[in-house]
């Protein structure tokens, strides 16, 4: 079976998380998302500390799909320099991870 990645970043608005999210699944980058929030987020920026509000997408894809996903969200991505992060899915139902399998590979021509 295939190795998975679940992968994050954040928005400032729902209506961003919902475009990237839909544009992802849609282009078969990931399997399907979840977008969460608005969710409270402290950080380090500009050598600053802050406090904001983001909506969180989480995405679900295989490792060798990561790069293909990675490229398009900071392509897409509202920000500049947006955390895309990934942390593997060490374990899974195999009836999911057959799912994310299968609905990230092209479609049959």
């Amino acid at each position: 079976m295939a190795d998975f990645v679940q992968v994050s970043t954040a928005t400032e608005t729902r209506e961003q998380a919902v475009e990237l999210a839909r544009s992802v699944v849609s282009g078969r980058l990931a399997a399907g998302a979840q977008i969460i929030g608005p969710v409270t987020s402290a950080f380090w920026h500009e050598g600053e500390f802050g406090t904001g509000e983001e909506w969180q997408l989480l995405m679900k894809t295989s490792d060798a799909g990561y790069g293909a996903l990675e490229a398009h969200l900071l392509e897409h991505h509202p920000w500049t320099n947006p955390e895309v992060v990934a942390v593997p899915i060490v374990a899974g139902s195999a009836t999911c991870l057959r799912w994310i399998e299968t609905n990230v590979a092209p479609p049959a021509s």
